[in-house]
Order: structure tokens, then C-alpha cells, then sequence
């Protein structure tokens, strides 16, 4: 049996609750037990809860990692991270301890089973800033956009409400 390559992919890993540090750290070294190679790692970013902006704020980074997971395989890994960090069934953009999503993978198209690239992430400041800090030359694989010009089409308040931690 032919062994599955590498390949690139990018995580975006957020917390709202508890220490949201200690979880993104946590599930890093979650990761990393699972066989995945943390690459690089964007610094942490800070934005209001949405679509609720009472709920706690969110801290947020961006992972380039090499995985030989098949994408199905890597999205139940990041489900199970999730649970054993204290992830509960909620209602949709309820707070959470850690949510991990696949934002890149290979800079593959696919919607067999998951959607890749992650349908919204062109329109998330909190995606969006930290990838373009750990690959200023990325470009979406199906607008074909460079990551500079989705930065731009963002929001004056999308821009205003991220904070760099």
C-alpha cells in the first residue's frame, strides 16, 4: 500500500472560554500527538464574538502544518481535539473552549464531505490577518485572489475590531 504523501495545510485554532491561550497551546500539542508537523504559527489574535459580541472575545491563531492525514481523517482528529479540550455540543457561534477548522488543505477544492477551502474564511479578519502573517504570498484556490487582496476587501471595522496579541 502506497503511503499517503504530506501535504500543507492550514488550521485556525480559537477559544472563547477558560484560558484561551492554555487551550490554542494545548491543542498544538495535540496536534503534534496525532503526527501532525506544526510548521509555523501565527501570534495570537484578539476579535469580538460573533455574530454575539457579548459573548466572551475570541483569541485566535492560524497553523501551517504537514500532515499525511487524508482531510476527512484530519477533520475527525480536529473534532476530537476539540472534545478533549472541553468542546460540548452548543448551538451554532456558541462560546467554546477550542474550535479548530481546516482553512487550506493542499489548496485543494473539495465539497465531498467537507468544503474546502473553508467556505467563509476569505471574510474572517481573525483567519484572514494571521495567515497573511505566516504566508504573505498565499492565494485562495478558487477566487484565485492573492491573500493582499482579500485583506483589502475586508471591512474598515473588520480591520479596526482584530486585535494583535
Amino acid at each position: 500500500m502506497l503511503e499517503n504523501p504530506a501535504k500543507s495545510v492550514y488550521l485556525g485554532i480559537g477559544s472563547n472560554l477558560g484560558n484561551r491561550k492554555k487551550n490554542i497551546e494545548n491543542s498544538k500539542l495535540k496536534l503534534i500527538e496525532y503526527g501532525i508537523d506544526i510548521l509555523k504559527s501565527s501570534n495570537f489574535y484578539e476579535t469580538p464574538s460573533w455574530p454575539n459580541s457579548k459573548f466572551p472575545k475570541y483569541l485566535n491563531v492560524v497553523l501551517k502544518v504537514k500532515t499525511s492525514h487524508h482531510q476527512i481523517e484530519l477533520l475527525k482528529i480536529c473534532k476530537n481535539i476539540e472534545k478533549s479540550l472541553g468542546r460540548k455540543k452548543t448551538p451554532k457561534n456558541s462560546p467554546r473552549e477550542c474550535d479548530i477548522d481546516i482553512i487550506d488543505y493542499a489548496n485543494k477544492f473539495t465539497n465531498k464531505g467537507i468544503s474546502l477551502p473553508h467556505p467563509e474564511m476569505h471574510k474572517r479578519n481573525f483567519v484572514i490577518l494571521p495567515l497573511f502573517e505566516i504566508n504573505k504570498n498565499w492565494v485562495h484556490p478558487i477566487s484565485h485572489q492573492n491573500i493582499k487582496k482579500i485583506i483589502y476587501s475586508l471591512s474598515n471595522k473588520d480591520i479596526r475590531s482584530i486585535k494583535y496579541i
